[in-house]
């Protein structure tokens, strides 16, 4: 795919099509904890990676709104895809904030970018670069990528330890397969661990001025780039509020159709969709499957305005606004797929059966640090009372 203008009815056919084949190997990639090389190996031939990339190093520069409805349509037909459709494209905007040197080095390549944000790495000071070691965990689809960014805090320049990520080979790590989860398992979010990898300074992405000013490092950039024009986390975390609802919305249809054609044997062979109790289940999850919707609404709108007025750098409250709608998405989504799970009963609980699929993976979106209920409940109010807020999301 060339960097050119694409509709967005085109980018959701690819989304489909592409999300099809994803949803007819769910549970063989559920079973194995990874998707087959052939689907990855389509998805960067179809250059759904270079969704978000800049425009000069032959990207598409899409907006939020018509990526998040790409993200969104993936994961009606499997959650847990849609998490590498939208982690691949995404991983390439911190990219475009590394550096000039950095951004031509991995964006020549074409290839995959996994990464690990938590700043667990130690560093040694060589030349004008790092030695890199350490431990991660929760690298997404490492398995089929070229490059990974590893987190760290590094004394940058002389200075105090700052959190960085540190983008090296996926060949110069090691690949510790620990993936073994409740959801997402086709994700193969499997462990890192690497030892005395050299890390060159054009390769290493400082987040405190990234998050503060919304620029990338070493300037070279187009002002007009969707990336630039937004502040960084809400735009880097966007995916998430999709990929949550996209999963939702296909769990409420599973249940609508299972409602009218379900049979109570416990209660003499009343049909379901005639019982009070599957009349008023019916009406609730449908309402908040809106809200879900209004709230995701709310999200693009917010991210798209933003685009439009160049606006890389906004108040905590903002940020924290954003922070608490992603995670009321995220965690509306798990609170639904259990109602529908315990309503349904025993029928759904089989391994093979897709309401159960969908359930796991969308209770374990619901665990991913950047949109835990409670921390985004506690960093929005301190914004609202003026007390600071959260220190990243």
């Amino acid at each position: 795919m060339s960097a050119r203008v694409l509709e967005t009815r085109e980018l959701l056919e690819e989304a489909t099509a592409w999300a099809q084949v994803a949803e007819a190997e769910a549970f063989e990639a559920d079973r194995n904890a990874r998707f087959s090389e052939a689907l990855i190996a389509s998805f960067r031939q179809k250059g759904l990676h270079r969704l978000l990339r800049p425009r000069r190093y032959g990207g598409l520069g899409l907006r939020p709104r018509p990526f998040m409805e790409f993200i969104r349509r993936v994961a009606y037909h499997n959650v847990a895809a849609a998490w590498l459709a939208y982690f691949y494209p995404i991983h390439e905007a911190w990219v475009a904030f590394l550096p000039p040197e950095g951004r031509r080095r991995i964006f020549e390549s074409d290839a995959l970018v996994v990464d690990v944000f938590t700043p667990l790495g130690q560093v040694e000071p060589e030349g004008e670069g790092f030695r890199l070691s350490g431990e991660w965990k929760f690298a997404s689809g490492v398995l089929y990528a070229d490059w990974i960014g590893l987190g760290a805090m590094v004394p940058l320049d002389g200075g105090p330890p700052q959190p960085c990520l540190m983008a090296i080979p996926v060949s110069q790590v090691e690949i510790v397969e620990n993936w073994d989860t409740l959801g997402l398992r086709p994700t193969g979010s499997h462990g890192i661990r690497c030892q005395g990898v050299y890390v060159p300074r054009e390769m290493i992405l400082p987040l405190i001025p990234v998050v503060s000013t919304g620029k990338p490092v070493g300037g070279e950039y187009d002002e007009e780039e969707p990336l630039y024009r937004a502040p960084f986390m809400p735009m880097f975390l966007m995916g998430f509020p999709a990929l949550a609802l996209g999963g939702a919305e296909r769990l409420v249809e599973m249940f609508a159709e299972r409602t009218r054609n379900r049979m109570r044997i416990y209660q003499l062979g009343a049909k379901e969709a005639e019982n009070a109790s599957g009349i008023r289940s019916m009406a609730e999850v449908h309402l908040k499957l809106e809200t879900l919707r209004a709230l995701y609404d709310r999200y693009v709108a917010q991210l798209e305005a933003w685009v439009e007025e160049g606006r890389s750098v906004v108040e905590d409250v903002e940020r924290e606004r954003m922070f608490i709608l992603r995670a009321a998405v995220a965690r509306g989504a798990a609170e639904l797929a259990t109602q529908i799970l315990t309503t349904l009963g025993g029928t759904a609980v089989y391994k093979g059966d897709k309401v159960e699929l969908f359930v796991r993976d969308l209770l374990t979106v619901a665990c991913h640090t950047t949109h835990l209920y409670e921390d985004a409940l506690q960093g929005y109010g301190k914004s609202l009372l003026g007390l600071g807020a959260h220190p990243l999301w």
